[in-house]
């Protein structure tokens, strides 16, 4: 049985965009459950603050700057000498346009797509060769795959794709991918991107109905980090409050 308390004993982890919401809730909780944990932000003051907090490392990362990612991984490895498990979960989200795909201005599309869905295989490219007895990653999806979303829900559909794709190029070497599709999640990044009209519409229809908070997301993110997942790769979970419903 396994000892849910220190599923992470010496495991050494890493999360992107940790440095506030639903990354930092996934950084504490692998903390907490024995992890040593590296926070890779861009945001200096408080990717810092979290680390120092949890007993971690922070280490400023671009993910979708390849030299950036790589020296996160170097800075890793030279520490621990290892990569055990990896959240991909940097985004730029808050704050983000609000506009559709046949307008949005071409450069700010580019930028975008170089965090949002580069960003995850720039990381994965960097960290994956250490993880040398097998690994596991996670990848931070949405349910905008699924529903209209411009810009922003075609980057997850692209980190849906990313996902399956890179199950098969890594399984070889034992090392596992999966995504997690949230729906809407009571962040400060929520709050100041999406309306409060549209927010409210969404909630409406959920069977469960109230929004999400980073803690929902919690127990799927470790669950597919630990051995107890195994033998799952390249799979989607919806944590949605059943907003998205797929046979």
């Amino acid at each position: 049985m396994t000892d849910r308390n220190n599923r992470f004993t010496d495991k050494i982890a890493i999360v992107t965009g940790a440095a506030g919401g639903i990354g930092e809730a996934y950084a504490r909780a692998l903390a907490a459950e024995g992890a040593t944990v590296i926070i890779a932000d861009v945001n200096d003051e408080a990717g810092q603050a979290v680390a120092e907090s949890i007993g971690g490392t922070y280490v400023h990362t671009d993910v979708s700057d390849p030299d950036s990612a790589a020296n996160l991984a170097m800075t890793v490895v030279d520490a621990h000498g290892r990569i055990d498990a990896l959240v991909n979960n940097a985004a730029i989200y808050g704050g983000m346009k609000l506009d559709f795909l046949t307008t949005v201005p071409w450069d700010y599309y580019k930028k975008f797509m170089s965090v949002n869905l580069d960003g995850a295989l720039n990381v994965t490219r960097a960290c994956y060769q250490h993880m040398r007895h097998g690994g596991a990653i996670v990848n931070q999806s949405s349910t905008a795959a699924w529903v209209y979303s411009g810009f922003y829900g075609l980057a997850k559909v692209g980190v849906n794709g990313l996902t399956q794709q890179l199950a098969v190029e890594l399984g070889g070497q034992r090392v596992r991918i999966n995504a997690i599709a949230p729906g809407p999640i009571d962040t400060e990044a929520t709050r100041n991107s999406t309306p409060d009209a549209i927010v409210k519409d969404m909630v409406s229809k959920l069977p469960i109905g109230r929004m999400g908070t980073p803690d929902d997301l919690v127990g799927m993110c470790l669950f597919l980090l630990s051995d107890e997942a195994s033998w799952i790769t390249g799979q989607i979970f919806n944590v949605d409050g059943g907003q998205v419903i797929r046979s």
